[in-house]
């Protein structure tokens, strides 16, 4: 396995290989973008919804078949921020949405093989830049693209997400280069690999525990999680919203997940490589659901990790302990991360309260009761270990 086959480096992992701020879309864009650059302002208006009303359909639908992959990529940022605009920009989420905006959103998600509103690529994989170009992708040189109402909290909450995901790359390269050296039998190299993904582990975590040093809870609870969500299992969307236009949805309410961290793939791709399983219960049926949400290329690595990796037998018959302790090592990593993840989902989400439409503390915003499942998967994948 080569990560260049998935459109992935060691250097940024899942993100984008190109930055978003070099990506200039064709001219019928011209007044989405604008729309897109203000739509904090949009927002504060309280009547977003009369905004975008007025926008053009700029008619990419035979665009959207042959344009360059980081252009569509590209208006997939700005259309999906202004789809979740429209319906959660008011205090009333609406039945329908236009077929101004239902059109071009349709017409980008099927080329990317993606969801028709926000998700987690286009939220934070495709959505940012770094300010000096000759830095590295870091906390202190990047910077987040697309806003909804903006402000530190939100760009801290994304690039820290950003950060986290380039830092993955470590993971991802070594993961691939594993399925090679356990089928030549190499434990020396092995366990040279697993101890950089030790390593990677640490600095991730680094990256994740400083979360609280700009994005406070009442604020994201309140300023950046609100816009995020999507409409299924949703009571303030009563079965889905309706795209307007589309023969395909036959005029019927569609029920797609909303962006989540979930869609990230780097503890999935670590789960294939590990070969850890999880029993059935509604967060393993939602996660299996929202690998449709990815894109196309990180569901193939994920989808071939799992099918060729033969790391977990590999290290249980070598009678190597150093091997089976850097195993376990990863292993625990994976945990944490995901016990850290318990952690601000309790205080950012399930400790807050209030009355905005669709935003249920105890509903994560793909749609799930995500605590009580979070500590199992936490707890099964802690319990995996080699002995």
């Amino acid at each position: 396995m080569e990560l260049s086959n998935y459109g992935m480096s060691r250097e940024r992992g899942y993100l984008s290989h190109y930055e978003i701020d070099s990506i200039t879309l064709p001219t019928q864009f011209a007044p989405i973008v604008e729309a897109a650059g203000n739509l904090s302002a949009l927002l504060t208006t309280g009547r977003v919804r009369h905004w975008l009303d007025a926008l053009p359909d700029p008619q990419i639908g035979d665009w959207a078949k042959d344009a360059p992959e980081e252009e569509v990529r590209t208006a997939m940022v700005h259309y999906s921020f202004l789809v979740q605009a429209y319906v959660w920009g008011e205090d009333d989420p609406p039945a329908h949405l236009p077929t101004n905006l239902s059109r071009p959103m349709v017409a980008l998600a099927d080329r990317l093989g993606q969801a028709p509103l926000l998700p987690y690529s286009a939220y934070v994989l495709d959505n940012w830049y770094r300010i000096d170009k000759s830095g590295p992708v870091t906390l202190d040189n990047i910077a987040m693209h697309q806003n909804f109402l903006g402000g530190a909290d939100e760009n801290w909450f994304v690039l820290v997400h950003v950060a986290i995901e380039a830092e993955a790359g470590v993971l991802l390269d070594n993961a691939a280069k594993l399925v090679t050296v356990c089928r030549d039998g190499d434990e020396d190299t092995a366990l040279t690999l697993l101890r950089e993904m030790d390593q990677a582990w640490e600095r991730i975590y680094a990256h994740f525990a400083r979360m609280p040093e700009r994005c406070d809870p009442y604020v994201y609870f309140h300023r950046v999680r609100p816009y995020i969500h999507g409409w299924a299992n949703n009571p303030a969307l009563d079965g889905g919203l309706v795209y307007d236009g589309i023969e395909k949805f036959g005029n019927k309410p569609q029920a797609f997940r909303g962006q989540t961290g979930s869609q990230s793939s780097i503890v999935p791709a670590m789960d294939a490589l590990f070969q850890v399983g999880h029993s059935d219960d509604p967060l393993k049926s939602f996660l299996d659901e929202l690998h449709a949400y990815r894109p196309v290329e990180h569901r193939r690595f994920i989808e071939d990790l799992a099918a060729q990796s033969t790391l977990r037998s590999f290290v249980a018959n070598s009678g190597n302990a150093a091997l089976k302790e850097a195993f376990n090592a990863c292993l625990e990593q994976a945990a944490r991360f995901r016990t850290r993840h318990l952690e601000y989902a309790a205080s950012y989400i399930n400790k807050q309260a209030g009355s905005i439409a669709g935003n249920d503390p105890d509903v994560g915003t793909g749609g799930t009761p995500f605590m009580k499942y979070l500590k199992k998967h936490r707890d099964e994948n802690r319990a995996q270990v080699v002995d």
